[in-house]
This record gives C-alpha cells, structure tokens and sequence, in this order.
C-alpha cells in the first residue's frame, strides 16, 4: 500500500524559499514501473490543483503557469522522496500543499487530482507580504 508523509511547510516572506518533502513508498513498491507523483494545493474557499508533476521515470514533469520559473520538482528514488524546492514565494502562493501518487500507469501524466488515489497529509505553506 502506497504511503504519503510531506513535510517542510512553513510561515516565510514573500520573495523567501521554502523545500517540501514527501517521503513515499511508491518508488519501492513501483520500483522498475513508471508511475506519476506531484504535488498539489489548496488554498481556502479554492479547488485543489496541480502545482507539479512528475513520473518515477523522470521522462515528464509539468508546472503550473503560476509557478513556472520558481518552483522546481524533482526526486530521489534511493531516499525515496519526492521534493518542491519553491523559491520567490508569493503571497498567492499560501495553501495548504499536498504530495500524491497515481498508482496507475499512464503514457502522460494527468494533472487532475481526481486521478490521484493516494495523498498525503498536507503540509501549510503560508507567504506574507
């Protein structure tokens, strides 16, 4: 069964940096299988979306136009943990964030949410001004 822990959130000013973490054992228990894994937000009285994108096999990632040129996604398999390294912060950007794996394999990787099965716990990200 696949399991989601983030970590990392917190209170910054705008134009700071911040690293999530989400250590997950899709990639020992897909290991070889390309799956897709990304984050998310929501931010109150707002639908989840997608921030980042990625698979397992590192052959696709895709960004949100809002965070295009600040946020970065990547992983490491071998700690198997999944990061978004979010830098020049905005105040728009304040949300809760959530890590969430699809277990199904797909030629591209969707950027809905419903096609998430698995999520994390959600970790506040909060940007003031």
């Amino acid at each position: 069964q696949v399991q989601l822990a983030e970590s990392g959130g917190g209170s910054v000013q705008a134009g700071e940096s911040l690293r999530l973490s989400c250590v997950s054992s899709i990639y020992t228990i897909y290991t070889g299988r390309r799956r897709c894994v990304g984050w998310f937000r929501q931010a109150p009285g707002e639908q989840r979306e997608g921030v980042a994108i990625i698979s397992t096999a590192g052959d696709y990632t895709y960004y949100a136009d809002s965070v295009k040129g600040r946020f970065t996604i990547s992983q490491d398999s071998a700690k198997k943990t999944l990061y978004l390294q979010m830098n020049s912060l905005k105040p728009e950007d304040t949300a809760v964030y959530y890590c969430a794996a699809d277990t199904l394999p797909r030629t591209l990787c969707s950027t809905v949410s419903g096609a998430y099965t698995v999520w994390g716990q959600g970790t506040q990200v909060t940007v003031s001004s």
